[in-house]
Parts: C-alpha cells; sequence; structure tokens
C-alpha cells in the first residue's frame, strides 16, 4: 500500500500575528504542523500498521520552514518526505493544490490523504482539488478508513450528529477530519534524531492555478470600542441599562 499524505505548515496561533506588507510577517512568528494534517498522518500511518505499506509526506516549502514539520511527520511514523520548494508566501489554495497534485503524479499513490482543511484559512479546498487534478474520488470529512484489498471503506460526519459509511475502490483522496485514534506523541528527543539523519526529496513545483482572486491587503482588526462594566446594586444597573437603552433610541 502506497499512502501519501499533503501537509501543511501553517503560523503558530498561540502568537500574535504582525502584518508586514499585505500577508503576515513570517520572519516574526513560529510554524506548526496543521492540526488536520496530524490527524492525517495519524490515520495514513494506522492505514500502514494495518495492511503495509509506505507512508510519505509531502508539502509546499513556501517561506523555508518546511523541514521542522517534515522531520515531525518522519517521528510519528512516516516513512519518507518530500517538500516542493515553492517559495512564494503568497501562494494560494489552488496554486498549491497543483504543486502537490504535480508532485503526487509520480508517487504512484494508492490512497492520499490531506487534512479537511487548515487552520489558518479555513479554506477545505486543498483535498477535493488535488482529487480533481488526479483524476479520483474524493471523500472529507472523514473519522476512519479501513482498508481491504483494492477498496476503502470510509465514515464521513455530517452535521448534527449524522453519519455515513462508504465503499470506495482506490486510488482516492481522503479529507481528514479526525483519525481513528488521537495523533501519537512524538518526543522532542525523536524529532532531534530523525532531523539529523532523514533525507528530504526536494522538488521543484510544476503547473500554474490560480483562484482568480488578489489579495488586495491584510490589517489587524480596528478597535472601535470597549465595553462598559455596570456596577451597583441590581437596581442601580437595571436603572443604568435603561437610561442606556433610551439614549440610544432602543427603548
Amino acid at each position: 500500500m502506497n499512502i501519501v499524505v499533503a501537509i501543511k505548515h501553517i503560523p503558530s496561533i498561540a502568537d500574535d500575528l504582525p502584518v508586514k506588507g499585505n500577508n503576515v510577517d513570517f520572519d516574526s512568528v513560529d510554524f506548526v504542523l496543521n492540526e488536520f494534517d496530524e490527524q492525517s498522518i495519524e490515520q495514513a500511518v494506522l492505514v500502514k500498521e494495518a495492511v503495509g505499506g509506505t507512508v510519505t509526506v509531502v508539502g509546499v516549502d513556501m517561506i523555508g520552514e518546511l523541514d521542522g514539520v517534515l522531520h515531525l511527520a518522519l517521528a510519528k511514523g512516516a516513512d519518507k518526505a518530500v517538500k516542493i520548494t515553492g517559495d512564494d508566501p503568497a501562494a494560494d489554495s489552488h496554486q498549491q493544490a497543483k504543486w502537490l497534485a504535480e508532485a503526487i503524479k509520480g508517487m504512484s499513490a494508492d490512497m492520499v490523504f490531506a487534512g479537511v482543511q487548515a487552520s489558518n484559512d479555513l479554506d477545505g479546498q486543498i483535498g477535493p482539488m488535488i482529487a480533481a487534478h488526479l483524476d479520483m474520488p474524493y471523500i472529507g470529512g472523514v473519522s476512519s478508513v479501513e482498508v481491504a484489498g483494492d477498496s476503502a471503506t470510509v465514515n464521513k460526519e455530517f452535521a448534527g450528529g449524522v453519519g455515513a459509511k462508504y465503499s470506495v475502490s482506490l486510488p482516492m483522496v481522503v479529507g481528514v477530519q479526525a483519525s481513528t485514534k488521537p495523533p501519537r506523541y512524538a518526543p522532542v528527543s525523536k524529532v532531534r534524531q530523525v532531523a539529523q539523519t532523514a533525507t528530504i526529496e526536494k522538488v521543484a513545483p510544476s503547473g500554474d492555478a490560480g483562484s482568480g482572486l488578489t489579495f488586495k491587503k491584510m490589517a489587524p482588526p480596528v478597535v472601535t470600542g470597549h465595553a462598559e462594566m455596570i456596577e451597583g446594586s441590581s437596581k442601580d444597573v437595571a436603572k443604568k441599562i435603561v437610561e442606556l437603552l433610551k439614549s440610544k433610541g432602543l427603548a
């Protein structure tokens, strides 16, 4: 079983996100593995452990910071790592999907996993677009995958607690929302050991695609006001609220 996992590194949401020009100041933030891609790696490794095979992780290195998350993926059970040397922080999901698909074409993948979306854009289109470029079926919102022979049984989650089970012929692309088990922990010592010994294959970006949208400006939210805390007894507070509503023409 040849399994490929498309991953993405994103700015850590634990940090402030300073703006530089029309994008985030990437030199001022730390980058981490997208949480849905972490679920995707775990699901891929679980499939490998169940039926055998190899797991290859591949991502677009847009700012020269991808090696760290590739090492983490290897420490979590992936076998090979590939980075596409995009070097273009402005590349949108359409362009990244094209680059990923072109790289994956030469990998003879039986299954392609991708996080259902990225935490920094919530776009959710990488998986479907990779599937379209590769002419493979796609199912997103997936919570478990079981492989038997040349087909897979996939559980997909819908809103309202509704789920569905599909049987899909391989090859296919899966958008993972949650893996069957929580992602395994990779200690820092193991990640460092991997970083010293691992070989990361480099692939030049290939193909052009775009959403047709032009990113014009990014800026921090504008502070327009603040909350006013009303103190006093319940009667005093109620009276002040009524006065405030009247002053705004609401009472």
